[in-house]
């Protein structure tokens, strides 16, 4: 239930915000996914758990969400993920609509990346010692690939797919275990990568460009798709790679060093945290017949050191166009870094294919909601001289606290605790036997 206070008015007042259209809003983002539902009950614990991701629990799970909303129990969260009847990728489809019809241009990027979750244990689905970017090594580890789109007015992801390695597509035994579907076969993540991207071009979303780092670039199936639908990309690709000019094949990083000192152009690839990112920029046409072609290099001349891209577009376009998509790739980067700290993208507590993908689609749709009513805030609201512009933090936190402020007795506190520590008293029991058990 929705109750305010002066406190919450005066709030509300300072920041010229209007938390009703949020609720407003989130009901029709509720409409938009509800037919996916057979039953009620399915239906409002997946709104129950949405709003438990947006809200600013330190840890997100179906134990701690299922507290903050007030439930007995995390059953019912837990049953929504694992055996209830409903599709994550329909929901999936809906999002990628929702952020389209909100945020769709025709000169957006799609930006692909992949993320990892560590973990312990062998049996979460997909886990392996693999490297993962969140640790900048080799862990223990989940790794998926996700497509985020890049606008103007915001970016949100819009796709998922968890990278599956041959340890597990070649143990059938093990894929039947965690859930995962018949006739799964291996993938690598640039094959993942084409796969969305193919579904959201065919889906109409609007873009015009895709963006990606070098494990993207280097693929040349993903490049050839991409020329072949006409559609633009700036690419990463390492220093080492051996690209077609016109004066024959050269490696990208000699490509560089040949080059002139009035080749190199200072150019902002776009405003960040610190101010403007400032390079140095130069490209080199490409031998191409299906399109325009070029080697994008930037030099960051506090360092001197070179990014190579490999880049196309179906029509001519200026240096500063490529300048501005490479810029845009650190959009999934922040998308990363505010899904998982704001709506829990990566705290789920799942073992199986079903639950993952249905814990990560809700936790993408929650911050692309949050993106969606920023964006909205920004442009119906201004922000006056000597604030920024409203962000999806501040607005996650107003949220939070304007409309999801919880109201706990001290008997339900009681109840909880109890719960928790019977629970826990019975994993431990279980633990202890399971140890003098094994030889």
């Amino acid at each position: 239930m929705l109750v305010w206070n002066k406190e919450d008015a005066a709030v509300a007042a300072a920041h010229s915000v209007d938390p009703d259209r949020w609720w407003t809003g989130f009901g029709h983002l509720l409409d938009r996914i509800g037919g996916r539902f057979a039953r009620h009950e399915p239906r409002r614990h997946a709104a129950e758990l949405m709003l438990g991701l947006l809200s600013d629990l330190d840890r997100k799970n179906c134990w701690s969400i299922a507290e903050h909303r007030g439930a007995r129990t995390p059953d019912a969260l837990q049953h929504l993920l694992s055996r209830s009847v409903w599709d994550a990728d329909l929901i999936r489809d809906d999002l990628r609509k929702y952020v389209v019809d909100h945020l769709g241009d025709p000169g957006a990027v799609l930006v692909v990346d992949e993320t990892g979750d560590l973990k312990k244990g062998v049996h979460s689905v997909g886990v392996q010692r693999q490297y993962t970017g969140t640790a900048g090594r080799i862990e223990n580890s989940q790794v998926a690939v996700y497509l985020a789109y890049a606008a103007p007015t915001g970016h949100a992801m819009i796709d998922r797919a968890l990278y599956l390695p041959q340890s597990w597509t070649d143990d059938p035994g093990r894929c039947t275990a965690a859930g995962i579907p018949a006739g799964t076969e291996f993938a690598t993540k640039p094959a993942l990568a084409t796969t969305m991207i193919i579904a959201a071009l065919d889906a109409g979303t609007p873009a015009s460009w895709v963006a990606g780092d070098e494990v993207y670039g280097a693929d040349p199936t993903l490049r050839q798709t991409l020329e072949g639908r006409g559609i633009g990309y700036v690419l990463a690709i390492a220093s080492n790679r051996r690209v077609p000019t016109r004066h024959g094949t050269w490696q990208v990083d000699a490509l560089a060093a040949a080059l002139p000192p009035k080749s190199w152009q200072p150019m902002s690839a776009g405003a960040g945290s610190h101010g403007q990112r400032m390079y140095s920029w130069a490209w080199i046409p490409m031998a191409n017949t299906a399109g325009w072609s070029w080697v994008l290099l930037r030099r960051n001349d506090s360092t001197r050191e070179i990014a190579y891209y490999r880049t196309f577009s179906p029509k001519p376009v200026p240096l500063r166009v490529l300048v501005k998509v490479a810029g845009q790739r650190w959009r999934v980067e922040e998308c990363f870094q505010t899904s998982k700290g704001l709506t829990g993208l990566d705290q789920h507590q799942v073992r199986r294919w079903t639950s993952w993908h249905r814990w990560v689609t809700l936790a993408m749709f929650a911050h692309a909601f949050l993106t969606v009513i920023t964006a909205a805030e920004r442009a119906d609201h201004p922000a006056p001289d000597g604030l920024i512009p409203i962000t999806v933090n501040e607005l996650r936190r107003l949220f939070d606290a304007l409309l999801l402020r919880p109201n706990h007795t001290p008997q339900r506190l009681q109840q909880w605790s109890r719960w928790r520590r019977r629970h826990q008293a019975r994993a431990r029991a279980c633990h202890y036997q399971r140890r003098e058990q094994s030889p």
